[in-house]
């Protein structure tokens, strides 16, 4: 898929949707680990839960496997740099930070702190190339996008600032929002090299995986078990959701670039942590005028950073993983 055969507003659209599912999914695992009183484990149960279905998943599609010989394949080579393969492990810090921080923050203030991180690397990563797009300019458009979604995210949070949240909590989710661009862009790499979305998201998952299971013996070698298990089904199914937009982002970011998918999946974000606050807030406290409109502000980002101003022009040339390394 390139931005020659799909549609930029139609990836943006789905964009908004992951973005949405990544709101819904910080709420999930936000009450998840406060039931269960541990963070970590919350994180592990996510992951893994998705781990599970794409293992089954693999078993059934061809496509993936063959995906997966490619990419070790390209890995033995050096044709992919084994650093491509570890996007995983920001998602498991990404899942960590909402275990531990969503439910305290309150899912508003959460989005936010991951969406000013992530605009940042957006941009960043698309100047040096590191997405499978190639290279792409800071040009006054995406430029303009990247600060008014900045000035939205300081204008939503701002009546929270001085208040009863911690402000170093508020570092978890900007360094999982740092992180969550570098995930799309190399997880963007691995699904060109694999030809297939399926093998790249079971990368995803089985490095988070792996890296949350090494934090969870620590974290109950230090503190003790979890409480028991929540009967409520629903809790369960932050890894699905998951699955689904980790694959999409890996679709979405060649024809979107990592800056624009980001602040799309930032406004699908914003949207729907604030339909949750609310409609099924987990604070007794309002939802504040400045968090609406910093939410009305990421969408004129998103439409801002999406004009192209003057000439069209297509990405520079990208050389494969290598590029953007020098």
């Amino acid at each position: 898929m390139t931005s020659r055969s799909f549609p930029l507003w139609l990836a943006l659209v789905f964009a908004m949707l992951c973005g949405a599912g990544i709101a819904l999914q910080s709420r999930i695992n936000g009450e998840l680990g406060s039931r269960l009183g541990d963070g970590v484990t919350a994180a592990v149960i996510s992951f893994g839960s998705g781990l599970l279905i794409l293992i089954v998943a693999m078993a059934i599609a061809p496509a993936g496997r063959r995906g997966l010989v490619r990419v070790t394949t390209a890995l033995r080579s050096r044709e992919l740099p084994w650093w491509y393969v570890a996007g995983g492990a920001a998602g498991a810090f990404l899942v960590l930070s909402q275990g531990v921080a969503a439910a305290v923050l309150g899912v508003a203030l959460f989005t936010v702190s991951v969406v000013a991180g992530q605009t940042v690397s957006g941009l960043v990563l698309d100047r040096v190339g590191l997405g499978p797009g190639g290279r792409r300019p800071i040009t006054p458009a995406r430029l303009a996008g990247a600060i008014i979604a900045l000035a939205a995210v300081t204008w939503a949070v701002s009546s929270q600032f001085g208040g009863g949240v911690p402000v170093w909590l508020m570092l978890l989710p900007l360094i999982a929002g740092l992180g969550l661009g570098w995930q799309q862009a190399v997880n963007g790499q691995v699904r060109v090299v694999a030809e297939s979305a399926l093998t790249a998201t079971f990368i995803n998952f089985a490095v988070g995986t792996t890296v949350l299971l090494v934090l969870m013996a620590v974290d109950w070698s230090i503190r003790g078990l979890p409480n028991p298990l929540p009967a409520e089904p629903w809790l369960y199914a932050g890894g699905a959701i998951g699955c689904v937009f980790i694959a999409a982002a890996a679709l979405l970011v060649r024809v979107t670039g990592v800056l624009l998918l980001g602040l799309a999946t930032v406004a699908g974000q914003l949207v729907t942590a604030l339909l949750l606050d609310v409609f099924a807030p987990t604070s007794t406290q309002p939802v504040a005028f400045s968090t609406i409109g910093g939410t009305l502000l990421a969408l004129v980002a998103v439409a801002v950073a999406s004009v192209r101003w003057g000439r069209r022009t297509e990405p520079e040339p990208h050389a494969g993983p290598h590029a953007g390394q020098g």
